[in-house]
């Protein structure tokens, strides 16, 4: 891998993946600007050495204001956009209102689409550059209960797989990670989303939904081959830093297994598998 020192924009740096990634990348002496939806974790951000916004994608106004100031920084200069800010809505499919729904999307997809349509002209005027996308295993393959987030990730894989096509040329590389289970705080907020916006005494999923509050709510890994958010990290950096980047990261052992298992088995075994997860 060549190693040249880069200009990194990266969303959701408060926990998990994008703070580790954050450190990391500026351990290895790339320029880390990272943003944080909360105002507290830009100050620890902060303190701890980054240059760090606050960044909210839900919300037009604070995704432009952020890369104004971004730009203004840089001397309008990003070498790399790294999209990892995202949450997870648990609830079955029929228990999503649309305005659930809709807040699912404006954060994993529609402002997440906003800030990558505001840098790609930046790297157009560069003549290169690199966007990467944290998917999930649930961008390919759809699970029980977690309908919202399948349904945000399928999507940014439909994007991105398209901006990839669109972009030839142009020096502009599209990178998607596609990690399984990773430790971080994702459970912990998916509980707060699930209490808020799910009525589990008037569901027909009531019964499942006990069984889910009791895995959420579990400490450490509450899923098999679950590796620390350091396991993605590794494939952000080849993806920064290598002359070839890949166009898909796979991370757990699940992810390699589903995307075998999708080629090769008809839907109906797919779907028994899936259901018994």
């Amino acid at each position: 891998m060549t190693q040249h020192k880069k200009i990194i924009l990266i969303t959701g740096c408060s926990t998990g993946i994008g703070y580790e990634t954050a450190h990391a990348l500026k351990n290895r002496g790339h320029v880390v600007i990272a943003t944080a939806r909360k105002s507290e974790a830009v100050q620890r951000l902060q303190q701890e050495g980054f240059s760090a916004f606050q960044l909210d994608l839900a919300d037009s106004h604070s995704i432009c204001s952020a890369v104004e100031k971004i730009v203004q920084l840089t001397d309008g200069k990003i070498d790399v956009l790294f999209n990892n800010a995202a949450f997870g809505q648990p609830g079955a499919v029929e228990d999503l209102t649309r305005e659930v729904l809709r807040a699912q999307f404006e954060t994993n997809l529609f402002g997440t689409h906003e800030l990558t349509n505001l840098v790609i002209p930046l790297m157009r005027k560069q003549g290169q550059g690199r966007i990467i996308y944290t998917s999930s295993i649930l961008g390919f393959v759809a699970m029980t209960y977690r309908g919202a987030y399948n349904a945000t990730k399928f999507a940014l894989e439909g994007l991105a797989d398209t901006l990839r096509l669109e972009l030839y040329g142009t020096g502009i590389v599209i990178s998607l990670i596609e990690p399984g289970p990773i430790l971080s705080d994702f459970r912990k907020n998916a509980l707060a989303l699930y209490e808020k916006n799910i009525n589990t005494e008037h569901s027909v999923h009531r019964e499942t939904y006990l069984k889910m509050i009791a895995r959420l709510k579990k400490e450490g890994p509450a899923a098999p081959f679950t590796l620390p958010a350091q396991a993605v990290v590794e494939k952000v950096i080849h993806a920064v830093e290598s002359s070839h980047p890949k166009c898909r990261y796979f991370v757990t052992f699940p992810t390699y297994l589903f995307a075998i298992l999708k080629r090769i088995l008809p839907i109906f075994c797919l779907d028994y598998l899936l259901r018994k997860i």
